[in-house]
């Protein structure tokens, strides 16, 4: 009798185990995986972009007209200026039709070589066309593209989902082209969200000043930029963009810009050609747990404003230098990043509630924000990174958040932080992470030393600059950059 107690209850024991085991695997009731569906519903969405491109080498004429340069070179000379045709492959994926325009939401990075070439779009049934590029954003790392499809061609379009509601541990689902030229199109590769908002990423000279990274183990390799991250219900959470590698292929580190995000990027960049951004007027840094206790903060949260900047929205709605942010339109404020986007995304005109501690002392400011242009920046700098642009330089001031993050020594002078392709700066021998100490033999210890200098530049003309810089290695040289 007891034999026959003991082969029951190990009966259910495991028919108790199985039933948990199965409903642990991620498997629908009839054992199919729960991908199947999503990506069926999904994938055709997804595009390949072939972008072919001339690529210029060299530096054309180089008049070596300065006492430096004949020292070395007594007779001037023309360098050839070479041509190489380029081909670069991305992804991208249709979020809007209209009649038959359809546009397709991809990375500023995979398209922005299209504006000297061509850029091919295949979609799922092999149809090609040639895309026109609707607007570029840099800034955010994201660009939308139009085709107008052929009559009776059916296109599948990818709905947009809402990024604020992903969990970190959801399931998170990439499809892009990886690695085009093998012709592995629509790849699908699965995993979790693995953290929120990061930010203060450096990805070479194409680095985004707005980010808010979703970062995810789903394998992202090259050519998957621009391709949607989905979650298990099958909506866009994410636009694939970056990966950390020490291989330059996955390692289960990929990044996607949040699809709430890229929402109001793209459809600026339809309705106005370009993103409008509201602007404060302000400088930044991160509070630390040293300035928490200077402080005597609750937490390490918020921004503090190191600098007002004259004439701007801060300026006039009383903010100080010292003034600690605690929230913005009535939203916590937990970092630089999270609150550049926050600042740029706001309603332009519109008064804003800003919480703040000043003197140890909490008190709200009312703050009217203007659109960030060009002319705002040229006369107040990057209201947060406090860089500006020059020959395709971007530089940031030596207590910015690239030195800390690459531990560069310096105790004077500028770092460049980015450097765009085909522009002077290109051309020369400048490495991001060089510091600018000299420009024709001035001195430059800071941002404003940097301004002042590019504006006389700018009103004598010159055919060649010298920089003198501080490698990252250590050492020092001297570096021509040619205008013509």
């Amino acid at each position: 009798m007891s034999r026959k107690i003991l082969l029951f209850t190990m009966l259910i024991v495991f028919a108790i185990s199985s039933t948990v085991l199965v409903a642990q695997l991620p498997v629908t009731n009839d054992y199919k995986s729960p991908f199947v569906d999503v990506v069926k519903s999904i994938r055709a969405s997804v595009v390949n972009i072939k972008v072919e491109y001339t690529n210029k080498l060299g530096s054309g004429n180089i008049p070596l007209n300065q006492d430096f340069f004949k020292f070395f070179f007594p007779q001037p000379f023309k360098a050839p200026q070479q041509e190489r045709k380029a081909v670069a492959m991305g992804s991208g994926f249709i979020f809007k039709q209209d009649g038959r325009k359809v546009f397709i939401i991809t990375n500023n990075h995979v398209a922005e070589a299209g504006k000297n070439g061509t850029i091919t779009i295949t979609l799922a049934d092999k149809a090609k066309y040639e895309a026109e590029i609707v607007g570029l954003d840099p800034d955010s790392d994201l660009a939308v593209l139009k085709i107008k499809v052929d009559k009776g061609e059916k296109v599948t379009i990818a709905p947009l989902g809402d990024s604020d509601k992903i969990e970190i541990g959801d399931w998170a689902i990439a499809i892009g082209n990886p690695f085009g030229q093998l012709g592995l199109e629509r790849t699908v590769t699965v995993g979790v969200i693995s953290a929120k908002g990061r930010s203060n990423l450096h990805f070479g000279s194409k680095s985004p000043i707005f980010q808010n990274y979703i970062q995810t183990d789903a394998a992202i390799n090259p050519g998957n930029s621009g391709g949607p991250l989905v979650d298990i219900k099958g909506e866009v959470i994410g636009v694939n963009s970056a990966i950390t590698s020490t291989s330059g292929g996955n390692i289960g580190i990929g990044f996607a810009i949040p699809i709430n995000l890229a929402k109001k990027v793209v459809n600026d960049l339809i309705t106005e050609g370009k993103v409008k951004r509201a602007y404060l007027g302000i400088y930044l840094q991160n509070i630390t747990s040293d300035l928490r206790k200077s402080f005597e903060l609750d937490e390490v949260a918020g921004v503090l404003v190191t600098k007002v900047v004259k004439e701007t929205p801060a300026e006039k709605a009383g903010l100080k230098n010292g003034d600690v942010i605690t929230e913005f339109n009535n939203h916590k404020v937990e970092d630089v990043s999270k609150f550049m986007i926050m600042v740029a995304g706001s309603e332009i005109g519109k008064k804003i509630p800003l919480k703040i501690i000043r003197d140890k002392k909490e008190k709200t400011l009312e703050v009217k924000l203007v659109e960030r242009t060009d002319d705002i920046l040229a006369k107040g700098g990057n209201v947060t990174k406090e860089n500006t642009e020059w020959l395709g330089l971007k530089v940031e001031s030596l207590n910015g958040d690239f030195v800390q993050k690459y531990k560069i020594e310096a105790d004077k002078g500028v770092v460049i932080t980015q450097i765009k392709e085909d522009t002077p700066a290109a051309n020369s021998n400048l490495s991001i992470g060089d510091v600018i100490i000299e420009i024709n033999q001035q001195p430059v210890n800071d941002i404003a030393d940097y301004k002042e200098i590019i504006s006389q530049l700018k009103k004598n003309n010159p055919e060649i600059i010298l920089f003198y810089v501080k490698a990252k290695n250590g050492t020092y040289r001297f570096v021509p950059v040619n205008l013509q």
